[in-house]
């Protein structure tokens, strides 16, 4: 995002992303399977037919995105500083480890933090609680999800089977780093100021 725009780990701005993202979850050929909200950038994990349907999709969902911020910050111009960046998951391991990536972004930053985080802590800003792929799924929240079910072999049965099984609520990227560099404290330190990511279990179980 660009500098001005507030940072997206709130409940002002998050309404704003999870309402466009219900919007676009199934158009042009593509279904937004997972996301996650990052302070000032977003995760998401998607199926579609080509590189033209997913410029078509991100397009339409990043306009959406646009105009409602703008309309919460009493703004107006650009919101978005870069275009999307995507790469192609060719293979179970690689699946699963997006979804690792994208679902456990939160609990990363924090643990780097010093934060004790309960094994059933869940980021509200993501999709975590609408994932059906997790070892002890929650109960989802109620009313349409703001992601839509996967089709390919991949993403629904592919990396449960030949890519390590289902996702742990406790399960990070990168398990084994060590301490975090200053850029990344401080980007954790910004997450871990929201008001609405919890230590214990959240809203959402």
């Amino acid at each position: 995002m660009k500098q001005h725009v507030w940072q997206l780990r709130s409940r002002r701005c998050f309404r704003v992303l999870e309402r466009a993202f219900r919007a676009a979850a199934a158009r042009f050929d593509t279904r937004i399977a997972q996301f996650s909200v990052q302070w000032n950038h977003i995760h998401v994990v998607v199926e579609t037919r080509d590189a033209r349907a997913l410029a078509r999709a991100v397009q339409g969902m990043a306009i959406r995105m646009a105009k409602g911020l703008n309309r919460v910050m009493g703004r107006k111009g650009t919101v978005f500083a870069d275009r999307y960046h995507s790469r192609a998951l060719r293979t179970p391991t690689e699946v699963r480890k997006a979804l690792v990536y994208v679902l456990g972004n939160a609990r990363k930053h924090l643990a780097a933090l010093g934060y004790k985080l309960s094994p059933s802590f869940l980021d509200e800003y993501s999709s975590a609680a609408w994932f059906d792929g997790w070892a002890v799924p929650p109960t989802p929240p109620p009313g349409d999800p703001p992601v839509a079910p996967a089709r390919t072999w991949l993403l629904t049965t592919g990396w449960r089977d030949r890519g390590g099984g289902p996702l742990r609520r406790d399960e990070m990227p990168h398990p084994n780093s060590s301490r975090p560099a200053p850029a990344a404290r401080s980007h954790a330190q910004r997450i871990a100021g929201s008001p609405r990511l919890r230590r214990g279990p959240t809203r959402r179980e």
